[in-house]
Parts: structure tokens; C-alpha cells; sequence
């Protein structure tokens, strides 16, 4: 595994070191040891899976509140999205900053998004399933969300979401959000 900081502390993108022979290819996805080895140490105690129709369908921008806070490993196992990360850890040089990349089945990339950011991707082909690995176990009752297209932010989505959840676009602007 190849890993690349952003410009956002704790938000990583990782790329596989795959092994190709007349076979196919053979990746690892995650391990610890590596992880920690190379500075960002992650070891999930949940996955789930994200499985989206159409294109242009978006979700986010998700978080859990404090102490629930939660570091998450996302990939796309089929289709391609655009993931995005903000920083809502106040105090932080990076306060209200977003990074995002393209994840696909393809490209085999994954973003490594750690706590206090917000999450939310937008699919860029129909059919996409998202691959989530996170580090604590989902406890009810601490979800909380921002605006995909909060102008605090100022997210530059390469499409315009055109499916959503009626949460998803209810959500406050940071600036009104509690």
C-alpha cells in the first residue's frame, strides 16, 4: 500500500500495491501493521456496504458526535464516486477545509478519513457500491450531518447530485448547525 497525505491531517489517500500475473491481480486492503507503520494507524471493527443505483446519488455529509466520533476506511468496490472529507475539529489549521478524490473499482484508491470530518461522496456512475471499514462499532442517536452544498465549505462536486435522502438535504448550514 502507497499512502498520501492531503492537505487535511488525518485524511489519507491509499493506493494498492497490486500483484498481476496471467490470472488477474491480488491486493491487500487493509493491515494494521502497515497502517501503523506508516503513521496512521487504523484498525476497523465494522464494515458496511453502500449499495447505489444512479449516478449523481449523494450521501453526506455525515459525521457522529462527540465522543462517538469514528475513523473510516471508504473504497468503491464497483462504479466510481467522488469522496469528500471536511474538517469540523475546531481549532484545527483546517478548520471547515474539504479534500476529496476519486475512488473506483478501477483505480482500486481509498480514503483513509479520520475523526471530527465530516464524509459524504456523490456516485459518478450508476450501480456503485462503497465499501466502508470503520473503527468502532455504530451506536444509535449520534449522527449528525452538514449541507453537501454548504457555502462555508464551498465543495466542488464534479456533478450535481441529483438523488438524495429528504435527511441528507435538510441539513443546516455549519453556521446553524448544533
Amino acid at each position: 500500500m502507497r499512502f498520501k497525505a492531503t492537505g487535511i491531517d488525518g485524511v489519507v489517500i491509499v493506493d494498492l500495491d497490486a500483484m498481476s500475473d496471467e490470472r488477474g491481480a491480488f491486493a491487500r486492503l487493509h493491515c494494521p501493521e502497515e497502517f501503523a507503520a506508516a503513521g496512521y494507524p487504523f484498525t476497523p471493527l465494522q464494515t458496511s456496504l453502500s449499495r447505489n443505483l444512479k449516478a449523481a446519488t449523494l450521501r453526506g455529509l455525515h459525521y457522529e458526535a462527540s465522543p462517538h466520533e469514528e475513523a473510516k476506511l471508504v473504497r468503491a468496490t464497483r462504479g466510481a464516486i467522488f469522496d469528500v472529507a471536511v474538517d469540523l475539529r475546531l481549532g484545527s489549521p483546517t478548520y471547515l477545509r474539504w479534500t476529496g478524490a476519486e475512488l473506483s473499482a478501477e483505480n482500486g484508491r481509498a480514503l483513509l478519513i479520520g475523526k471530527g470530518l465530516a464524509h459524504g461522496f456523490v456516485t459518478l456512475t450508476d450501480d456503485t457500491d462503497v465499501l466502508y471499514q470503520i473503527d468502532r462499532i455504530f451506536e444509535p442517536g449520534h449522527g449528525r450531518g452538514a449541507r453537501w452544498d454548504d457555502p462555508a465549505f464551498a465543495i466542488a462536486w464534479p456533478v450535481k447530485p441529483l438523488v438524495m435522502s429528504d435527511r441528507d438535504a435538510a441539513y443546516p448550514d455549519h453556521g446553524s448547525a448544533s
